[in-house]
């Protein structure tokens, strides 16, 4: 990223909410549950499937976590109920983690429990790396309970090799994904080179270890290689996938399809979709750069 993109992305949340929608829309399925279903019957028609994720995150109230983890259940149920192609995915900050850890374990087990008579997988996303332990400890004791959970893992966290020597027992149900947080290099691998690699080399340890893996990546140098791996299996790459995110890697699509590979796609929703939609945009300085010309261009109030 040259300088006036490194600047520009960083001075996006100064920007009228109005236009980081209008760029942003691309990635968010909508505000409401009935936005959001009719992206994953969408995709569904095109021999995808979803996993659904209510935006929000870093909650301090016991009185919103408690109605995040009341969303997703009723989610869940309409999710089953309507015979959706879609997973869940919940981020434990949202539900209090910031403030108790004890109380993020009982309300993401609380959505586990009910999603799992509904035959519902749940995603634990993986955030910021001062959330990492917290994220992998409360997965471990919902693993050990409920087979439909699964946690996230980062490739360009350095300590990830680490961590999924410690998960490896649990047979665990990964996604794995290059990372988009901010951290600093004692944490994160910056070098692009670096970074696929140290997916490449999780990925082979989560392929050998009998437990379930997707592949969540847009990087074309990544799905060949993850391609190329998975022919190897056989029939075993059946307990495997691929995952993007809406409105990423579009392209991508068609080879994976062709392949015979398992699709899935990540359909984030909801009214809090300002701090996801930054994020995007910063990953994709061209879109950032249409922010810039319509600011530009933006009446005078």
């Amino acid at each position: 990223m040259n300088w006036f993109n490194l600047l520009l992305a960083r001075s996006l949340p100064l920007f009228p909410r109005g236009l980081i929608w209008r760029a942003a829309r691309r990635y968010i399925a909508g505000l409401s549950v009935e936005e959001a279903f009719q992206t994953v019957q969408a995709l569904s028609r095109q021999g995808m499937k979803a996993t659904l994720d209510i935006l929000g995150e870093d909650v301090f109230e016991a009185r919103n976590a408690r109605a995040a983890c009341d969303a997703y259940c009723r989610l869940i149920a309409r999710v089953a109920g309507e015979n959706l192609p879609s997973g869940i995915s919940i981020k434990l900050s949202q539900l209090g983690a910031r403030f108790s850890e004890e109380s993020a374990f009982q309300l993401a087990e609380e959505v586990v429990r009910c999603a799992q008579p509904r035959g519902r997988f749940v995603r634990i996303d993986m955030e910021d790396s001062s959330l990492t332990a917290l994220t992998l400890s409360i997965y471990q004791r919902l693993a050990w309970k409920y087979p439909n959970v699964g946690v996230a893992l980062q490739a360009y966290l350095r300590r990830s090799a680490g961590d999924l020597d410690v998960l490896l027992p649990l047979r665990p149900d990964i996604r794995l994904c290059k990372g988009i947080y901010v951290e600093p290099e004692s944490k994160a691998f910056k070098d692009p080179e670096e970074i696929r690699a140290n997916f490449l080399l999780l990925l082979d340890r989560l392929l050998s270890c009998g437990g379930r893996v997707a592949v969540a990546t847009h990087d074309p140098i990544l799905v060949e290689e993850a391609l190329e791996r998975l022919r190897r299996l056989g029939p075993e790459r059946d307990r495997h996938e691929f995952q993007m995110l809406l409105g990423v890697g579009e392209a991508l699509r068609p080879r994976l399809l062709d392949e015979g590979c398992r699709l899935r796609i990540y359909v984030p929703f909801g009214p809090k979709w300002h701090a996801y939609s930054l994020r995007r945009l910063r990953e994709n300085p061209r879109l950032a750069r249409y922010v810039l010309k319509d600011f530009l261009r933006w009446p005078a109030r």
